[in-house]
Order: structure tokens, then sequence, then C-alpha cells
């Protein structure tokens, strides 16, 4: 889209007229993009159904794995930190994913359980199902 040459000079008027054109070419826009965007969706439909789901659509597709900048026991490691008591599984899950940890896993709570328990230079087993931070 073109500059206006000088904006500065523009009276109140002409900036509201400038605005109303660049909304309307933005919703515009906007339009064909959603119809774009659902062009794209359809084919990856068919590129699923064709393939099974065995081809990844550049993490959009079935398959697609969840990424995140660190590890899970980092993550559980941090929310524990700021509980300062031990927790249990499941508020250990929801704290995980409430500090923006990805998962597309159904059964995450069990992936959670299994690192506490991998883990045992960093977490202790308190009790049945309630684990906390091992003192260093």
């Amino acid at each position: 889209m073109a500059r206006t040459a000088n904006t500065s000079t523009l009276n109140i008027l002409d900036l509201e007229r400038v605005l109303n054109e660049r909304k309307r070419l933005l919703d515009k826009l906007l339009k064909k993009r959603t119809k774009a965007q659902a062009k794209v969706d359809a084919v990856d439909a068919e590129i699923a159904k064709v393939s099974g789901g065995a081809i990844s659509l550049g993490g959009r597709g079935p398959g697609s794995r969840a990424h995140n900048d660190r590890p899970l026991p980092d993550y559980i490691e941090e929310v524990l930190a700021k509980n300062g008591k031990p927790m249990k599984v499941g508020d250990i899950m929801a704290g995980v994913q409430a500090a923006g940890y990805k998962s597309n896993s159904k059964s995450f709570k069990n992936i959670v359980n299994q690192q506490l328990i991998k883990e045992r230079k960093r977490f202790n087993q308190v009790s049945r199902g309630l684990y906390g931070l091992l003192k260093k």
C-alpha cells in the first residue's frame, strides 16, 4: 500500500478519510484471507484423508507434535518452586500448562507423573500422588 506524502500537513477530515480508507482495505484483505484459509484447510483435510495422517503439515496437521522452549522437568520444578510446598500430580499438571507448556497428549497427567518418578534428583515423593522439590 502506498504511503501518503506527508500526513503532518493534513487536517482532521483528511486524516479521518485516510483512516477510513485503510479500515475498508483492512476489512477487504481480512475477508480475502479468510477465503484463502478455508481453501487451504480443505486441501489439508484432503491430504490428511489420503495420507491417513502420516504427513505432517508443518506443525498444523494431524500427528503434529507441540514444541516447547524448555523440557518438562524444568516447568515442573518452576511450578513446585512457586508453590513452595508439595503438590498433587493433577495440580502440578495444571500449573505446568498454565506456565505455557504445550502438549497434545491425551494422558498428559501420566507423562507428568512419569517425569516426577524419573527425576529423583530433583523431586521427591512425599506420599502417594504428592510430590515436592528435593532440598538442595
